[in-house]
């Protein structure tokens, strides 16, 4: 194989060993965490501090038993959770985790598809996601299920466009589309979110409504849908659908940090005299830190926040963070052309 080829795939085998530890790993933090918020113990038992109950669950989950409802629309209901991991498993292709390096003689840059128009690319294959929702729901044949596919539609679309416009907002000062230029530009001035703080909180509200996560839970709503578009299934199908939630949270809160924070670059520290290995090294590990960071407060935030009402969030979507985004846009693009972005 040529060079090429290897590092490619090397930089793909990097991002999925990470993407699939996520779900394990969070398991255990989303329950040990909050317990010591709450002043509980949480899962204490399987494995040293309980960090084996992710495996255990996994172990369970590939155990029980499959079943379909007698009326649903089989072939899609099959598929739903496929396209469920289909986004979480495409995205993180166009997210840079270290500047072009040197290895072994050959140089590559630290990002998989290294694309003019990588944001494109990367909000195309995010908002597949919302699909998955809406089979899953109607093909299950439950009135509970339809219910929250459609809630779930309706505030997915709703908060792509302010999720957008704050994209947007962060990538006109850089003047591309190619997240790596956009980090370059942040080693260059200030970290985004100093610069932007309005399109930088908009985003981030929005990441929560995106994935579906409290205060923004919605379309799973326990209290009145049992469980929402999730309510007919079970086993690994069910495993399917939260695999690809963290996932989704994960390769979110990557280009949260990468358009705001700096991505895998740490303000007035150089890399540069390292070894290619080193610096891909210390890329990755300060982007997995800032991901880290943003995973543990979708956490908080959802043992902290109660739920929304859906008049209160789709109010929130259209007249609050759509109007924001909006100024924000303005406002940079008048700054951007002033000079002083």
């Amino acid at each position: 194989m040529s060079p090429e080829t290897v590092a490619t795939l090397a930089k793909i085998g990097v991002w999925l060993t990470a993407l699939l530890s996520v779900a394990p790993a969070m398991l255990w933090f989303e329950r040990r965490i909050p317990a010591f918020m709450q002043d509980r113990l949480g899962p204490n038992r399987v494995g040293p501090l309980g960090l084996l109950q992710g495996i255990a669950d996994a172990v369970k989950f590939i155990f029980k038993e499959e079943f379909t409802p007698a009326n649903a629309d089989r072939p899609l209901f099959l598929l739903a959770p496929v396209l469920a991991l289909i986004p979480a498993l495409t995205t993180y292709l166009v997210i840079p985790f270290g500047p072009e390096v040197v290895i072994g003689g050959h140089s590559t840059k630290l990002v998989v598809i290294d694309s003019d128009s990588g944001v494109l690319l990367f909000l195309a294959l995010a908002s597949l996601g919302v699909y998955s929702l809406v089979l899953a729901g109607y093909s299950s044949n439950n009135k509970y299920s339809l219910m929250g596919s459609i809630r779930a539609s309706a505030q997915m679309v709703s908060y792509e466009l302010a999720l957008t416009t704050a994209v947007v907002c962060a990538l006109i000062p850089a003047g591309t589309l190619n997240l790596a230029e956009v980090v370059d530009y942040q080693r260059a001035h200030l970290w985004q979110a100093i610069s932007q703080p309005i399109g930088m909180l908009v985003f981030l509200v929005a990441a929560f409504a995106e994935t579906n996560r409290l205060p923004f839970d919605l379309p799973e709503a326990e209290s009145e849908l049992v469980a929402g578009y999730l309510t007919e299934y079970g086993g690994l199908r069910w495993a399917m659908f939260f695999m690809g939630e963290y996932m989704s949270m994960t390769t979110l809160s990557a280009l949260f940090v990468t358009l705001y924070f700096g991505g895998w670059s740490l303000p007035f520290v150089d890399f540069s005299g390292l070894s290619g290995l080193v610096q891909a090294l210390i890329g990755f590990t300060v982007l997995a830190a800032k991901i880290a960071a943003m995973l543990f407060l979708f956490v908080w935030v959802r043992w902290t926040f109660p739920r929304f009402r859906y008049d209160q969030l789709m109010r929130l979507g259209w007249k609050a963070l759509l109007p924001l985004a909006v100024l924000q846009l303005v406002a940079t693009a008048a700054l951007t052309v002033g000079g002083v972005l």
